[in-house]
């Protein structure tokens, strides 16, 4: 039986000429658009296996205007047999829990189901640039009722099944997946091959075929703006409340480091306090007000496991969980499911200590491990017993595919690596409603520029927090919960993916969130050493008795220098230390996401005009491996960035 190999592609805005309209939304008329980066990946992967399997026919899809059919053309040029649009102004607003529907309905139409008697493999990018959810791949899979597999490095095919590594905090995991089954590619796989000339001809003589949502038999009750579960309510400015930095002076690099370590010592400077004018809002109509949770109640959390311990996101939750809990009233509670091998049930008690009023276990031999078709089952099975007003994952490799999944299931949308969760109300003007309480799960977006405030009016309502974002509840051994014993019922396909193999260490995940002192590193660091010169002025502070780790820039995890447990920004983890060292990071506003709330930050890089010194304290303008070595024996000889040493 021939293999069909189908890749999901998108084409987005280049965000440095994306803009926002005075509707709040981002203007995308006037943008270049590329092919996204992580698609690019998927497109890659797709070709090798091609090369595995040369009898394979290769396709291309996606969804958007027609404008995306430049896009298709290129991977026509890169070697694929056809290219599929699914093109209609009805889908124009889908978020995307719409957007997963309509591709899986566009697949269903060109005779790729879970039934189809020839193999599929469905390859797509981890996330796209304009809106980092990593979501669609998770939902396209849901919605076929196929096995899935994200965060994927390598993948091959072998005796009919699908060998694909998988990139996890603190290290990887090899996996088989039965067939059909959807895979979606971290940009740290083999990079995306250049179209040929003869395929250059090959393309523009080829047609892409444009469908609507008639052609494939999609309903319009779920997708754009009207069939969306989520909506965005409200999009305002992040603004910096640091204070303007102090550069270095001096006329060598021993010089800058010295007027440095004078400057922190001399102390940062300090914010003047601004009457801030609170903007008078529309006074608040006298709408009916309405509940649309229709019985829902109370707040499920998600403990996750490694290494035997519950992870620290996990913990995390709990704060905002409480928080909510509290102004929701009515004694709503806040419940935990914990999912492992026989002994899981140890840890529940560390829950509720934390902050849970009840833990559920569930354990089960073959669920050593996180999988995510028999975890999002047990899941579904919670939801529909409890009926929880909330459920809250962390936005970890795991929680970002395990919640979307859940909320194909629930038929509600998810919300993405939210830093702040509130209680609220939603005036509907055009209705005459007032929704409340609903919770409003607010995002950094469109480039960390903006701040999303996102609602949706689907119980559970699904949000992922960002990891290192919420303060882990200070433990009460006295506190009482209850623990249920749950027994799911699970099915042979819930374990149509399985582990061949973990290989996870600490990869400075959790001390990352609470070293003092962070040194990060970006992609020119990992050139010129493999940030050897980051791990050396980490080492130095460690010997100094400074409780210290080394991390990583996105760029510099994508080039393979660091292991993605150590990257640090909006799809990595958020970090509050003490103090927080840059080093050859030019400061993109993904990566300022994830480190911006640290207490004193300190950036070197080479290029005086590079933003990182937009959000610093203290900077210098130097080549990393001229400054580092300087700041380094500065170091061994006694200076800690202000920071008291630990006495051994």
């Amino acid at each position: 039986m021939a293999l069909t190999i189908i890749s999901l592609m998108k084409q987005v805005p280049l965000p440095s000429e994306m803009r926002m309209g005075d509707d709040g939304l981002m203007d995308r008329t006037k943008a270049k658009s590329i092919i996204n980066i992580d698609c690019s990946f998927g497109l890659e992967a797709g070709l090798q296996l091609k090369a595995q399997n040369p009898d394979a026919k290769l396709i291309v899809c996606s969804m958007g205007p027609p404008s995306f059919d430049a896009s298709l053309k290129t991977a026509l040029a890169m070697g694929y047999d056809e290219a599929y649009l699914l093109s209609d102004r009805r889908l124009g607003g889908s978020d995307t829990y719409a957007t997963g529907l309509a591709i899986a309905t566009m697949l269903s139409h060109l005779g790729y189901t879970k039934d189809s008697k020839e193999p599929f493999v469905i390859v797509a990018g981890r996330q796209t640039s304009d809106g980092d959810t990593a979501h669609v791949p998770s939902q396209v899979a849901e919605n076929m009722g196929i096995p899935q597999a994200t965060f994927i490095e390598t993948a091959e095919s072998k005796d009919g099944n699908i060998i694909a590594k998988r990139i996890i905090e603190g290290g990887y995991q090899m996996m088989k997946l039965s067939m059909p089954c959807a895979l979606s590619l971290t940009p740290t796989g083999i990079p995306p091959r250049r179209p040929t000339l003869k395929g250059a001809i090959k393309a523009r003589n080829s047609e892409v075929t444009v469908l609507n949502i008639d052609d494939v038999g999609l309903s319009d009750e779920k997708i754009g703006l009207s069939g969306s579960p989520t909506i965005v309510a409200k999009v305002q400015n992040i603004i910096s409340e640091r204070a303007p930095i102090i550069m270095s002076k001096g006329s060598s690099e021993s010089a800058l480091v010295d007027d440095m370590i004078k400057n922190i010592k001399s102390g940062k400077a300090v914010v003047e306090e601004v009457e801030k004018k609170a903007k008078k809002g529309r006074a608040r109509p006298d709408y009916e007000v309405t509940d649309f949770r229709d019985g829902s109640t109370g707040i499920l959390t998600w403990a996750e496991v490694a290494n035997g311990k519950i992870t620290r996101p996990s913990f995390e939750l709990l704060t905002p969980s409480r928080e909510l809990a509290a102004k929701l009233g009515n004694d709503t509670q806040v419940t935990t499911l914990l999912i492992g091998a026989k002994g899981v049930k140890e840890l529940a008690q560390s829950l509720i200590e934390h902050g849970s009023d009840e833990v559920i276990v569930v354990e089960d031999k073959r669920l050593d491990e996180y999988l995510v078709l028999p975890f999002a089952s047990i899941f579904e099975q919670v939801i529909s017993e409890r009926k929880p007003e909330i459920a809250l994952f962390a936005a970890s490799t795991a929680g970002r595919e395990l919640a979307p999944r859940i909320g194909v299931k629930t038929h509600g949308g998810v919300t993405a690596d939210c830093t702040a969760l509130e209680i609220g109300e939603h005036i509907d003007r055009k209705k005459k409603i007032i929704f409340a309480p609903i919770l409003e799960s607010r995002r950094p977006t469109y480039g960390e520029s903006k701040l999303a405030t996102i609602l949706g009016f689907v119980c559970p309502q699904i949000s992922t927090a960002r990891a290192g974002t919420f303060e882990v509840p200070t433990p009460d051994p006295k506190k009482k919960g209850k623990i249920t014993d749950f027994k799911p019922k699970l099915i042979k396909d819930d374990f149509a993916a399985e582990i061949l193999e973990t290989v996870r260490g600490e990869g400075g995940l959790q001390n990352l969130f609470e070293a003092d002192i962070i040194v990060a590193g970006g992609r020119p660091a990992g050139e010129i050493d493999g940030l050897n010169l980051v791990q050396q002025l980490v080492e130095a502070l460690k010997e100094q008795g400074v409780n210290a780790e080394w991390a990583a820039s996105r760029p510099a995890v994508d080039g393979g220098y660091a292991e993605y447990a150590r990257q640090v920004g909006q799809t990595g983890k958020t970090v509050r230390p003490k103090v927080y060292i840059s080093a050859a990071i030019s400061g993109a506003i993904q990566h300022i996401a994830g480190m911006k709330e640290s207490e004193m930050i300190v950036s070197i890089d080479s290029n005086a005009k590079a933003t990182i010194f937009q959000n610093a304290d203290f900077g210098i303008v130097g080549t990393y491996q001229d400054v580092m070595p300087e700041l380094i024996e500065k170091v061994k000889a006694g200076f800690t960035f202000g920071i008291e040493p630990k006495k051994a």
